[in-house]
């Protein structure tokens, strides 16, 4: 089912990237129409005593559920992407502490800001003060992290 396509050169690159826009557009376009740009929808997740909103939950399901059988096919199938050399897979396996101090400060900052990268990003884009704000101080935290690093 294979076909054996080599990737190489101006051409393949960029294809890659038109092909990255297209995901990405298409990921902004779904996070704008399930809501996920407005952080009130995050908070209503995260609000399990007051009025929960579940949709959030439906949406990472729908997510799960398209992406977890499409992957494992799509790896049996192709040796390699068709615009790239290889499948750009997580290799580490072990949790050290730096991995679990950034989940916790991950978290907090979703459910105090209502936002996470990915729809904070489309947010800001289209204008959202909030968006632009949660932007600005995703990129110092990040800035922050990497001299913290170097240090």
């Amino acid at each position: 089912m294979s076909t054996s396509f080599v990737c190489g050169g101006l051409r393949c690159r960029v294809m890659s990237i038109v092909l990255a826009g297209l995901a990405g557009t298409a990921f902004g376009v779904g996070l704008v129409l399930s809501g996920m740009t407005t952080p009130a929808k995050v908070i209503g997740f995260l609000d399990l005593r007051g009025a929960w909103d579940p949709s959030l939950g439906l949406v990472m399901a729908g997510a799960i559920a398209v992406y977890a059988p499409l992957s494992r096919v799509i790896r049996r199938a192709r040796r390699q992407p068709w615009f790239d050399g290889t499948f750009h897979l997580p290799t580490r396996r072990d949790l050290d502490g730096k991995l679990a101090v950034g989940a916790a400060i991950f978290g907090i900052g979703w459910g105090l800001g209502g936002l996470c990268p990915g729809p904070g990003v489309v947010a800001a884009a289209a204008g959202s003060e909030t968006g632009l704000l949660f932007v600005a101080a995703m990129l110092v935290g990040m800035l922050a992290q990497h001299g913290w690093v170097r240090r």
